[in-house]
């Protein structure tokens, strides 16, 4: 499948009259706005791009929030209702839009929302030109009239809807000059344009916890959702390299000089790669792969440092941190023991880590296959997160 990118509506402009005209926005969840979790989901998703935040016009006006993600390319004023935010939001980034990218529209009240329902809603879009992701309603359903029932509603194919949703460019483009504005206006979510234009809607499996915030009780649940599964997480990743021309071995983030380099589009550093993939592992976002793809898309030769540094920054914006790494190197040459603390420092640097979070360990003898062989050098990484404290 082609590459995905992505541009993000996120809708912020409501008023709250649910919670009794406070802001359920920038109320705080586990240390941060709930709209600093929906923002940074989005930032974390490697198929997003650029996000623009439509708020209140106060809020437009005023300062940027130190907690934006970079991915935040615009700020825009929203109207009083959600077709009018909406339109604002697409108007700040139609225009550098290609048709065959996607527009994700989210409700900043959905803070839990995981990266992989946003790659998965923007890959559907992607090939079916829309998708939304739904729930099935498992609940019985009336119909009532004051304090009667009246009637029983067949469930049978019943779904809700959840956020983001996701049209291609192209496809909404057409779907705009199809319906009257008036008619247009009156439409309750994004696929409901698409319907009236006639537009097939794909569904993807959405998420329990990608609840929308809107009484208290709701904050309080997603309070207790992120700290009791938000304490730490861990990830797992293997990585190898064969032994290429040249030398200057890069490896656990240092260089050992006359030993034979690893061949790879970036410097090779095999430890730091399969560091890399675990801690990516640990929060769900993909792989290094996804991320860095071995082509034109990432300079030939970056050094494996800086890929560490921004996946550091990826977690960061979706509320993440490193706490421990155990890193495991298998090779046959070079001999690595003399050089196993320098990479415990160099890797807790990286991370902003005590040495004592880190442990790196080396085997060099009874390997079999081409590690054993002397042909490759191989590592694994088992990476532990918590979650940020704020501010950090």
């Amino acid at each position: 499948m082609r590459e995905v990118v992505a541009d993000a509506v996120v809708v912020a402009a409501g008023r709250s009259e649910r919670m009794g005209g406070r802001d359920k926005l920038a109320a705080d969840l586990a240390g941060r706005p709930v709209l600093a979790w929906s923002l940074a989901a989005l930032a974390a998703s490697p198929v997003v791009d650029r996000i623009a935040v439509v708020r209140t016009a106060e809020q437009a006006a005023g300062p940027r929030p130190a907690w934006f993600p970079d991915k935040v390319v615009a700020v825009v004023a929203g109207g009083s209702r959600r077709q009018e935010s909406v339109a604002a939001g697409i108007r700040a980034l139609d225009r550098a839009a290609t048709d065959e990218g996607v527009l994700l529209v989210h409700d900043g009240a959905r803070p839990l929302v995981s990266v992989a329902l946003i790659d998965a809603v923007a890959r559907a879009a992607a090939e079916h030109g829309a998708a939304i992701p739904v729930v099935a309603v498992a609940e019985t359903l009336k119909r009532v009239d004051g304090d009667l029932v009246i009637g029983t509603i067949d469930r049978a194919g019943a779904a809700t809807a959840q956020t983001p949703q996701g049209i291609r460019w192209d496809v909404l483009r057409a779907a705009i000059a199809r319906v009257p504005a008036d008619d247009a206006a009156q439409l309750t979510d994004e696929a409901a344009l698409l319907e009236a234009a006639g537009v097939a809607v794909h569904t993807v499996p959405g998420e329990a916890a990608n609840g929308k915030i809107t009484l208290s009780e709701d904050l309080a649940f997603a309070e207790s959702r992120l700290r009791g599964a938000g304490t730490s997480r861990t990830g797992y990743a293997r990585d190898g390299h064969p032994f290429g021309p040249g030398d200057g071995l890069r490896l656990g983030g240092v260089e050992i000089p006359g030993a034979p380099r690893l061949h790879g589009h970036s410097d090779g550093d095999a430890a730091l790669h399969a560091i890399a993939g675990a801690l990516l592992g640990a929060v769900a976002m993909g792989d290094l792969g996804a991320l860095y793809p071995a082509d034109e898309r990432t300079p030939r030769g970056i050094a494996s440092a800086e890929l560490v540094g921004n996946i550091r920054r990826h977690l960061a914006d979706a509320g993440w941190r490193p706490a421990a790494i155990d890193l495991s190197i298998q090779g046959a040459r070079p001999w690595l023991e003399h050089h196993l603390p320098s990479m415990r420092a160099a890797i807790a640097a990286l991370l902003d880590l005590d040495v004592s979070s880190v442990s790196v360990k080396a085997s060099t003898g009874n390997l079999s296959g081409d590690a054993g062989a002397g042909r490759t050098i191989e590592a694994e990484a088992i990476a532990t997160v918590i979650p940020s404290e704020p501010g950090r």
